[in-house]
């Protein structure tokens, strides 16, 4: 894949990615996120930039409760009768 084909697939997943959390409207607002997602996905598998693919995953480790010991810890039963989530 070209890199000027990688850098317009970023750029519109970066620009769906903004566009999808100003939006007003849940249902359209997610379905940029999923298009977002989806440009970003072809240009790091498609593309194979290492610079790229780094970059993600530098991003997931650095995310919250990437790390180990990060969960919260378990709800105590309060006996309730529904099994909690």
């Amino acid at each position: 894949m070209p890199i000027w084909l990688t850098l317009v697939l970023v750029s519109a997943s970066v620009m769906l990615w903004c566009l999808g959390t100003a939006n007003g409207d849940d249902v359209i607002g997610l379905l940029e996120h999923i298009l977002a997602v989806a440009a970003m996905a072809v240009a790091l598998l498609a593309g194979h930039l290492l610079v790229l693919e780094l970059a993600g995953l530098g991003l997931a480790v650095w995310l919250p409760r990437a790390r180990k010991g990060q969960a919260p810890p378990p709800v105590p039963h309060r006996g309730d009768v529904l099994m909690p989530l």
